[in-house]
């Protein structure tokens, strides 16, 4: 079906504690949450409060930001770490239990039918405190499809704010996701989050398949930050989207995800791969002379995405031995430089003649310009 609208839930504050480089003090949650609030994401969720005294208390403080941004924590499906939860002032609450036949052994030991009952009365009690819930099962791929489609069943007559999928290991496929999420949109009235981890390279397209199937709310973190190889990337998502509707991305700050991105990588001691989607290096890199030269005449021909819209410039590399005539063209008009266009080309030979021997870099290549420039009498910046 089209998506026609959807909602970010950004869980850099759980599950990119998760990441095993992320340590982070209150001071720099703070910096977090108001940054992806500037952004314009509709949830933040943070790390449940009955993790540690100190979780309790950043909750406390991220709650007390007054922040656009609802405001939820991921607990255990217990009476007991919902309270603690409502206590924090937090907007809503999420709920999870593992339903897969190895968690239920290995996890919490409990059969289906306990677990109904547990999700039944934590979902009850969050909704008599006025407060938005989501119940997810986890592990949802690795469990028998009908015994989480009856629990969903259950909570969606209690009236649950949202129901979760979670890809928990990263071993479903976009077809997987699009099948179960689909099954249970036609099976409850409440909305569809997803949550899917990148353990063998689909998180962001198993996303983009359970909003295709129905789903309402996706999980992000900053950079894909989470437990081992983490979930979609904020950055990564909105891609993602803006490739499918850039009209659907539009009520977010686009050019904050460089902002977002450098902050969580020094935070957590990474580099951002030069792959990154939206701020990785080469991301707006042309090389090949084919290339540029129909980038310079329209970007769109190789450029799904505008870097302007996200407070970015394209980059047409020119110093190497695939390069075109009407990129180092390029290059000299931006120098100042009025070289005609039969003389370009012969320079363009030569660039490649000279990248055949050695790796050039731009101001090689500038050298070359300019010095064509001052044989010929021609000025330049």
């Amino acid at each position: 079906m089209p998506i026609e609208q959807f909602n970010i839930i950004e869980s850099t504050l759980r599950e990119g504690e998760q990441f095993v480089g992320a340590n982070f003090t209150t001071e720099q949650k703070v910096c977090i949450a108001e940054a992806l609030d500037r952004f314009g994401v509709e949830y933040l969720e943070l790390t449940s409060p009955a993790a540690s005294p100190q979780s309790l208390e950043d909750l406390k403080v991220i709650t007390g930001l007054g922040l656009k941004a609802k405001i939820l924590t991921h607990v255990r499906c217990t009476v007991e770490d919902a309270a603690l939860a409502v206590d924090t002032g937090v907007t809503g609450i999420d709920v999870v239990i593992g339903t897969s036949s190895v968690l239920r052994k290995f996890s919490h030991g409990k059969d289906i039918p306990a677990i109904i009952a547990m999700a039944c009365e934590v979902v009850d009690y969050i909704r008599g405190q006025g407060l938005e819930v989501r119940f997810s099962t986890e592990d949802s791929f690795r469990s028998v499809p009908e015994d989480i489609l009856g629990i969903y069943e259950q909570v969606d007559k209690l009236g649950v704010t949202r129901v979760g999928i979670a890809d928990t290991v990263g071993v479903a496929t976009p077809m997987q996701v699009y099948n179960l999420v689909s099954t249970l949109r036609q099976r409850v009235k409440c909305d569809i989050e997803f949550h899917g981890h990148n353990d063998s390279g689909c998180a962001i397209a198993n996303a983009f398949c359970a909003l295709e199937a129905g789903a309402t709310h996706v999980d992000t973190s900053i950079l894909g930050i989470g437990e081992r190889n983490g979930i979609p990337s904020l950055g990564g998502l909105v891609a993602r989207m803006y490739a499918y509707d850039r009209d659907l991305v539009k009520k977010y700050n686009l050019p904050l995800i460089g902002e977002l991105d450098h902050m969580v990588a020094e935070m957590v001691g990474v580099d951002i791969p030069f792959n990154n989607y939206i701020t990785g290096i080469t991301a707006f890199t042309h090389k090949a002379g084919i290339h540029a030269k129909a980038v310079l005449n329209n970007p769109e021909t190789y450029e799904i995405l505008s870097p302007q819209d996200f407070g970015l410039t394209r980059y047409i590399s020119i110093a190497h031995r695939l390069t075109g005539w009407n990129a180092v063209k390029s290059r000299a008009e931006q120098l100042g430089l009025p070289i005609p266009d039969d003389e370009i080309k012969r320079l363009t030979g030569h660039i490649k003649e000279l990248a055949d021997r050695r790796a050039l870099t731009l101001d090689d290549v500038d050298s070359v310009l300019r010095e064509w420039a001052d044989e010929h009498g021609s000025g330049g910046a």
